[in-house]
């Protein structure tokens, strides 16, 4: 006989139940989604530093000379000392097989620059090959400083784009002559920095060619020396910690500095400065992680109530399974199924939304320390399966509870 009011509670109990199922599947999603966007916007502030600190996290080692603070060998303190070709020659001869790029410079500031009508203040150094590497330039157009420009001394000039915009607008550099303080030089190349467009005011020469057009005899300003990678950063910071210690004192003995006299001769070890940077990247991933996993805990907590609560309706229908025959192995791997079917469904949502949003959001996200958030497809792909995991995990107690239901208990339920 037809009851409507029976079916108008069967129809009830239904809605709350997919009501719950809903609302767990949004939990369980929210936890993914949130999840993939904490690592992406993660990677996104990892992005942003590694642009910042992208010269320091190369290991760059600068030496560049002072005024001594102590007597020694019956010279004075307060002597201004001054480095050579032969301080970079020796030092680059002894330390030879530690080398990855070397080079000295010789730099002046507000040297005034010259092309047709359009002039402007900025600085040139004279380098060497390896200078480009080591500040980490980008060559847009052209090319940089070679050794062939050295040897012959060549009235070149690779140029910042900010001073190539001021200059030339928008017509191409390449091959046109400027005017340096009064004295031609033809543009070989245009590069950017990293650093941004203070680094890119300036114009880089030969080494030789500066200190013979501009009256620097053998005169250099800094060294900058790289070494040669190692997997293990505590073996690469006692590495460079014991280069610039012998550097240092080979240079404090050339130039008759006291042992212990740090005035004189002066060194910086990005190494160091890496150590913090790569210490924040780490601690950035760790608070992401953290605050995404249990974001899923509760999802996953989630849906091992609404199993509880299907298991605690569904008492009746399991008793009558079990006095047909079923085994406790199918009676788990019926709540099992749909405790993963819950999680895979909302989960797979919950990562492709997050991945959409990375996709086409993410880009138009830019700031000088947020750069292209982004997750590698392998990691988002293994927090899916570790979330259908859990959800199994999740759904397997209450099945197991459902499972251990006498049927004669279960069939007196109300």
């Amino acid at each position: 006989m037809f009851n409507i009011e029976r079916w108008q509670e069967i129809f009830e109990a239904i809605s709350k139940n997919r009501l719950r199922t809903f609302l767990t599947g949004i939990s369980v999603a929210s936890g993914i989604f949130i999840l993939v966007i904490l690592l992406g916007a993660g990677k996104g502030l990892q992005n942003g530093i590694e642009k910042q600190f992208e010269r320091d996290a190369a290991g760059i080692i600068e030496v560049w000379s002072g005024a001594t603070t102590k007597e020694y060998k019956g010279l004075n303190p307060g002597r201004q000392i001054q480095f050579r070709n032969s301080d970079y020659s020796q030092s680059v001869q002894k330390f030879e097989d530690k080398l990855d790029l070397r080079s000295s410079t010789f730099n002046f500031w507000g040297a005034n620059f010259t092309y047709g009508k359009e002039s402007g203040s900025y600085q040139y150094r004279g380098v060497d090959p390896d200078y480009g590497g080591i500040e980490n330039l980008t060559i847009v157009q052209g090319r940089f400083v070679n050794a062939k420009d050295l040897a012959n001394n060549e009235k070149v000039a690779t140029i910042g784009m900010k001073v190539k915009t001021d200059l030339f607008k928008d017509s191409d550099a390449i091959g046109k002559e400027i005017l340096i303080n009064n004295i031609n030089f033809k543009v070989i190349g245009v590069f950017t920095d990293p650093g941004g467009e203070r680094e890119e005011t300036r114009a880089y020469l030969p080494k030789t060619t500066v200190q013979r057009t501009f009256g620097g005899g053998d005169k250099i300003s800094n060294l900058f020396f790289t070494l040669k990678k190692t997997d293990n950063y505590d073996e690469a910071l006692a590495q460079s910690e014991k280069f610039t210690r012998d550097l240092k004192n080979l240079l404090k003995s050339k130039n008759v500095v006291a042992p212990e006299d740090d005035g004189g001769i002066n060194a910086y070890n990005s190494v160091k400065d890496a150590k913090q940077f790569y210490d924040l990247n780490l601690y950035i991933r760790l608070f992401f992680w953290w605050v995404g996993i249990f974001t899923i805990i509760a999802g996953v907590v989630g849906v091992s109530n609404i199993m509880l609560i299907v298991v605690k309706e569904r008492t009746k229908e399991i008793g009558i399974r079990k006095a047909l025959g079923a085994s406790p192995f199918s009676i788990i791997s019926m709540i099992l199924h749909e405790s993963i079917f819950i999680t895979t469904i909302a989960g797979f949502t919950g990562l492709l939304a997050s991945l959409l949003l990375l996709e086409f959001v993410g880009p138009m996200v830019q700031s000088e320390y947020f750069r292209n958030p982004e997750v590698d497809f392998s990691v988002a792909l293994t927090t899916l399966v570790l979330l259908v995991f859990a959800g199994a995990l999740a759904g397997f107690f209450p099945a197991y509870r459902a499972a251990k239901i006498k049927p004669i208990v279960a069939l007196r339920d109300e």
